[in-house]
Order: structure tokens, then sequence, then C-alpha cells
């Protein structure tokens, strides 16, 4: 993908009051979307290229506000043309959560501690205005798994039978997500920010439903681009219920909501390869499985856990996926 900024930009620089700018590229993500940070004296922001057709601000903009307005560490939106797919918002700087742990990992619990703490808040939030996480979209993105990554496994397996398993897997819980709770959909260690205030800044948002507060505490501690020891996973689930009223079944539901996750990410990152030609999403996958199969162990997820016995040859489950052709 190329460098270059995109077309208009200038204009729209210098309307926001940012003209003549420096721009410096960023490295992207899995989708169309392209981050610049620019400089002007000793100001920074971010530029947000969405290009329309396949991307679309909108989203990213309307959760944003909402966040702001809870008060919530979103970024600030300095300057916004939905039509052209540009936006120019808060620089958060350079400290990603999984980057700055990697350089400080004896900080790891005081900094997963706070990322559970801002988790709380928002629970404690009411929840935003937006479409519902129910069973459609669960088994849409479940999906993913027997469309994805088991033709690629040379796999013809039962799908009906995998429909099945998660409506029975899943239906116990969408009682226990109302009124609900918004539901980021990508809280993890890659879409954190330290920022030098000490707080933790809050990025990829667009996607944002209203669903299960287990939902994020699985993206966050079941991470698929860093390894979170079981020890700490378990640590940090303590602190949540610590601060938070749920029910008995809350442990249950972390288990369905962790093995959805994982097998919708394990069929992303097979699309990401397949469709899309980035292959280095590939290696993640073991990580991905390992914890997918340990969510499988849970009786909240017997139906499920059949299924992979009968469909999913046991020398690829325990080559944490096997090798993708």
């Amino acid at each position: 993908m190329s460098d270059a900024l995109p077309a208009g930009v200038d204009e729209f620089l210098e309307d926001a009051g940012w003209g003549g700018a420096q721009d410096e590229p960023l490295v992207g993500d899995a989708s169309f979307r392209r981050y610049f940070r620019v400089r002007n004296g000793s100001r920074t922001a971010m530029l947000m290229d969405a290009p329309p057709p396949h991307e679309d601000p909108g989203p990213f903009l309307h959760v944003g506000k909402w966040l702001c307005a809870q008060g919530m560490r979103a970024p600030e939106i300095y300057a916004e043309e939905r039509e052209r797919g540009l936006v120019l918002i808060e620089d958060f700087g350079a400290d990603r959560m999984r980057d700055w742990l990697d350089d400080n990992p004896e900080s790891e619990e005081a900094v997963y501690g706070h990322a559970i703490d801002a988790l709380v808040a928002l629970h404690k939030c009411p929840p935003g205005p937006f479409e519902p996480y129910g069973m459609e979209v669960y088994q849409r993105e479940t999906g993913l798994f027997v469309e994805w990554f088991c033709p690629m496994q040379g796999l013809k397996v039962d799908e009906a039978g995998w429909t099945a398993a998660w409506e029975t897997a899943l239906a116990p819980l969408l009682p226990r997500q109302q009124p609900g709770v918004t539901v980021l959909r990508d809280y993890h260690a890659e879409n954190i920010m330290l920022l030098p205030d000490g707080e933790q800044g809050l990025i990829d948002f667009q996607d944002a439903l209203v669903g299960h507060p287990a939902y994020d505490l699985v993206s966050l501690l079941q991470d698929a681009r860093r390894d979170v020891s079981p020890e700490l996973e378990r640590a940090m689930l303590g602190r949540y219920l610590a601060q938070s009223k749920e029910s008995a079944e809350f442990e249950a539901d972390y288990a369905r909501l962790g093995a959805q996750r994982n097998a919708k990410i394990v069929g992303i990152f097979a699309r990401l390869w397949k469709r899309d030609g980035k292959p280095r999403y590939l290696a993640m996958i073991p990580r991905v499985w390992e914890a997918m199969e340990r969510d499988l162990t849970h009786p909240a997820l017997e139906a499920v856990a059949a299924w992979f016995a009968a469909n999913i040859p046991q020398e690829i489950r325990d080559n944490g996926g096997g090798e993708l052709q």
C-alpha cells in the first residue's frame, strides 16, 4: 500500500488549522485504513485515511464522540471530512501497550490492572447507541471458521452441526447481556495506548456493539497478538469480578465468548492470508488456537467441543491449527 498522502489532504489540513504540517506514515492494520502522524511546530496529530468505498470513518466518529462524552479516553476529534474518509484526531503517541510491555515486562500486572479498571468504568456507563451483539452476529462471526479455515485444511465439515452447536452454547448467555454494555470488540494490547499523563487511550473501536461484559475481557486476556499467562488471566478476571456485580454464570459466559471469539479470529486470520495476501497473521493462529482449546474444556461448551472432536482431526488440534494449505 502506498505511503503517499491521499488526494485533497493539503486543503483538509489547511482548513483544520494544520496547513504546512509535515507527515510521517505509520504501520497499518488489517484494514484498508492508513494513518499518518502530522507535525506542525511543536504540535502533533494523527491523520486517518479511511477511503471509500472500502472504509467509512462514520462509525469511528460516532463511537469516539460517545466514548468522549462518557469520560472515556478516546482521542479528541479535531477535524473530519467523512465523504473523503479524512479524520484528524488527537495524537496518543507511540507507546502501544504491547510494545511498551516488551520493554517493561515488570510492569505487566499494573498495566493490565489499569486496562481492567477502564473496562469496569466503561461497563458502568449506560449502553451506547449501537446495534446489539445478538445471536445473528455471533453466528456470522463463528461461520468464518468453517468458511475459511476448514477449506484451507482440506476439511469437509458438518456446517449445519457447527451452527447448531453454537446455538446451544450461546443461547443461555443472551438474557445476561440485557440491557448490555458497550463492547469495543478489539480491546487488546495493540489497541491500548499508554499516555504521558498515565492514562490509557482507546483506539480502533469503530465496530462497537452492545453486548455481554465478558467479551472485551476475553479480547484483552486471550489476546491473539500477545502471550497472556493463565496466571495473569486469572488474576485480572478476579480483579474485574471484585469490582462488578456479575452472576454466578459469568465465568461460563467468559468461556463461551472466548471460544466464540477465538474461532472467529482463526477464520479471519485464514481469510487475511488467502483472500488479502497477508500471511503474517498465520503465525498468530497457534496462540489463538491454544486459548480456544482451553475454553472448549468448560462444560458450557460441550456441544461445540463435541463438534470439534467429530470434525477436526486431532493432529491439527495438537499442532495449534496445523499448517494451512
